[in-house]
């Protein structure tokens, strides 16, 4: 091999090298095999025109012609002339891939998924510099330079995601250059003839002196001069990530970074959670960041909390700089909790995935007493321990003590004023947060006498009547307009709403800040609940003496609201049926999941009673008779489209209260999901629509409270939920009769409060109706695949057969 086909082979290597830092920006590796070929494609064409041989910079144009080509060939085929030449098409692909590529690299934290954009970045990014660095050291024939590219390819890349194996990226770089290095000095030295053995400041006397300037030691002055560039390009490598901005997943991420703390106690950084959070609830996969088992059957209530962010700039929430001191055990007693209010002892094993590690450690609030390994510091103002010198979650195993407190609406609503410091503190908002604002605060709770109150009016407004809608993709915004902004357009996620409430409730003198963490998560067969990255939440919580912080839930379809926050109606089940338990699996049995099942709306078609053929005209009528029934055919099939819902939830109805099963435990259980079915889609026909994230009774109070039921209705309505709490969660579930006039007696209610307009609606255009659609599209789903699969399944068997009948004529 030639020394500068040697020097192309080194500076491919070189770039493919210094890539390997990029590997830990995505979770899949695919994009750099396909980086790796071509990169090879492209210095090989460079070695060609080399060769044949072209000027310098005609071989530059080559390559990058190639590497286009290349590039549309993998990205933009579709639209290349041809499939491969590139036109208009083709850049305007490339553009728009571009600019989804930036938009996925502020959106998904690290690891981020090799979408399209960013996996055009990652290899045009490396196809690019290999362009560059074989350029520069072979065509160019100066490989100190090449360095530059290769830097700046490391450093972007150990700047955006520091890590443990940050080294072994910094070892392939280096390796990388250096060999290129070598291998130019190499060359190099080559074009002079063989080096005489001698000292390297001594020139050789005799014949080797007619070698010419390049002989003894002044031979030896390319190998020192990129020595010293190496070492220097190295140096600039090691100091440029340093200082680089880092994609750090901060509270909620895979990778956090050490605080700042010493062995005997400094403080905790301030820290900012919604980018961190924003990403994790648009992560594609809900990665498991947490498993825990509790005692406790509520497990609704087991938020797991990370840090309560206190300071309000007027657009957003963080934490302040807190002093920190060692783990006492126990912690110290919750701050403004009074003995008269109850609470139980919940203990909690939580384990932590291998993937997840951040410097705070979840527990759920207010923890008790915490026992985990490694080094953790307490901070007593939040109640938050946080990993001193470097420790992070990742693989922690911890067991907790905790309070479930459960106070009464009374309580709260009978809280003492606070004491003038947690009034000072917490109650604090700038001068630039706008006075709509305080406005809108002032306007929800109109009507509100206590503190209670108006943060029981806020929750509502945001969660339910306020007209808000639950979104992860919109952006938060920044500046004193932020929160102005959301409350206008109505749209965000988590961090929207309790961000929102909090400085709403500051406004009216109610101490808030704003808790980080996690909803409960998803119960297991093993009897754990599983917590993922799509679990990260936001919510706000607010001071009342006697009771201490108290979580809230503004946030619409997100976690669940404390029974403390709602209204309670007076129902017929017996008061000592003790709380349903969620992480229960909830699944109905396929008695229930059949005769709540849609058919196809053909049949419905032919069931529903199709319109008469209408009748044809007298032998005189002619044309005009052909068009008046033509006209009636048409009149008259609009009007049987327009019953068809009426007529669909009025068969359901029937088919759901109906009481014709049999008389076996199955049977009753099966009627009684029936009957909460439809108390569910009544509810939804007027105004009402379902939420699955609720428990039986939970739901049931939703419903009385939105649908304004009077006091019997209400009643009924518990009867159903507490019937179907039996049928999920008791061992032997009793029987109860009655449910179908229950409901009955429930759609009464809704009928008598939805007005003329909402009743008119609910018979005829009930919105429950939606269920046929959602039902004819699975079904149109499962076909497809099933066709799909079939096709497969034959195109192989006729390929065996293929192959079997070559095989048996060769």
């Amino acid at each position: 091999m030639s020394g500068r086909a040697r020097l192309a082979v080194c500076a491919a290597v070189a770039t493919l090298a210094a890539s390997c830092a990029l590997l830990p920006l995505v979770d899949h590796a695919t994009w750099f095999l396909q980086a790796a070929l071509l990169v090879l494609i492209q210095s090989s064409v460079g070695a060609l025109a080399r060769r044949v041989p072209l000027a310098r910079a005609l071989t530059v144009l080559v390559q990058a012609a190639v590497g286009l080509l290349l590039l549309t060939l993998v990205f933009a085929q579709s639209e290349a002339v041809g499939g491969l030449l590139p036109g208009p098409e083709v850049f305007h692909e490339f553009g728009q891939l571009l600019r989804e590529g930036a938009d996925d690299v502020g959106r998904y934290a690290i690891p981020a998924p090799t979408t399209e954009g960013i996996r055009l970045l990652l290899v045009g990014g490396v196809l690019v510099v290999g362009l560059a660095v074989d350029a520069l050291a072979v065509t160019y024939r100066s490989a100190a330079p090449a360095g530059l590219p290769l830097l700046a390819l490391y450093s972007v890349a150990a700047g955006m995601a520091k890590g443990g194996a940050d080294w072994l990226w910094f070892l392939a770089a280096a390796g990388g250059f250096l060999l290129l290095l070598l291998a130019e000095g190499r060359d190099r030295l080559s074009q002079w003839g063989r080096v005489f053995a001698g000292g390297g400041t001594r020139r050789p006397t005799g014949p080797s002196s007619t070698l010419g300037p390049g002989a003894g030691g002044t031979a030896l002055a390319p190998v020192r001069t990129g020595r010293r560039i190496g070492v220097l390009a190295l140096g600039i490598a090691l100091a440029v990530p340093a200082v680089l901005p880092t994609m750090d997943d901060g509270l909620l991420g895979s990778r956090g970074a050490g605080g700042g703390q010493d062995a005997g106690g400094g403080t905790i950084s301030a820290v900012n959670p919604l980018v961190s959070l924003q990403n994790s609830l648009n992560q594609p996969e809900n990665h498991e960041v947490l498993r825990y088992r509790t005692s406790t059957s509520d497990t609704q209530n087991m938020y797991l909390r990370i840090v309560a962010l206190d300071q309000f700039d007027g657009s957003s929430w963080k934490a302040s700089e807190r002093h920190i001191t060692d783990v006492p055990d126990p912690l110290p007693t919750p701050s403004g909790l009074s003995p008269e209010v109850r609470t139980d002892t919940v203990n909690t094993s939580v384990v932590a995935a291998e993937t997840y590690g951040q410097t705070y450690l979840p527990l759920p609030y207010p923890a008790t007493r915490v026992s985990v390994g490694g080094r953790w510091r307490f901070e007593p103002e939040g109640r938050a321990l946080v990993g001193d010198h470097g420790q992070t979650t990742r693989g922690s195993r911890y067991q907790v003590s905790s309070l479930l407190v459960q106070p009464t609406s009374s309580q709260l609503a009978a809280a003492p004023a606070p004491s003038k410091r947690l009034l000072d503190e917490y109650t604090k908002v700038p001068g630039s947060l706008p006075s709509t604002v305080r406005d809108q605060a002032k306007k929800v709770t109109a009507g509100a006498t206590t503190a209670y109150g108006q943060a029981v009016k806020l929750q509502e407004w945001f969660s339910t009547t306020g007209g808000f809608r639950y979104n992860t993709e919109v952006r938060s915004g920044s500046g004193s307009t932020a929160i102005t902004k959301f409350l206008h357009d109505k749209e965000g996620f988590c961090v929207h709403f309790s961000f929102s409430m909090a400085a709403m409730a500051r406004t009216l003198g109610i101490p808030a800040r704003v808790a980080v963490g996690f909803t409960p998560g998803t119960p297991q067969v093993d009897g754990t609940m599983s917590v993922g990255s799509k679990d990260a939440h936001a919510w706000p919580e607010l001071y009342f003496e006697g009771v201490g912080w108290t979580r809230f839930e503004p946030t619409p379809s997100r976690g669940s609201q404390p029974d403390y926050t709602i209204a309670q109606t007076p129902s017929g089940t017996d008061p000592g049926t003790p709380t349903p338990v969620p992480s229960r699996s909830a699944a109905p049995s396929a008695g229930a999941s059949a005769a709540e099942s849609c058919p196809p709306q053909a049949k419905r078609l032919g069931e529903c009673g199709g319109a008469a053929h209408p009748a044809g005209g007298g032998p005189g009528d002619g044309g005009r008779s052909t068009t008046a029934a033509v006209g009636g055919s048409v009149g008259l099939a609009a009007l049987v489209a327009l019953a068809l819902p009426m007529l669909w939830r009025t068969r359901v109805r029937a088919r759901r209260l109906g009481d014709s099963g049999g008389r076996t435990p199955r049977d009753g259980a099966d009627r009684t999901l029936a009957a909460w079915r439809e108390l569910i889609d009544s509810g939804w026909d007027y105004g009402v629509p379902p939420d699955d994230s609720q428990t039986p009774r939970k739901a049931a109070a939703r419903i009385v409270r939105l649908g304004g039921l009077d006091t019997a209705a209400a009643e009924a309505a518990h009867r159903v939920a507490a019937a179907v709490e039996q049928v999920l969660y008791a061992p032997r579930p009793r029987p109860v009769g009655g449910l179908a006039a229950d409901v009955q007696l429930v759609r009464a209610g809704l009928q008598a409060s939805a007005g003329r307009a909402g009743r008119l609606r609910g018979l005829l255009a009930p919105r429950s109706t939606i269920r046929v659609a959602w039902a004819l599209s699975r079904r149109w789903t499962t076909a497809i695949a099933r066709l799909r699969t079939g096709r497969l399944a034959s195109l192989t068997r006729r390929a065996t057969t293929a192959l079997r009948f070559s095989r048996q004529r060769a």
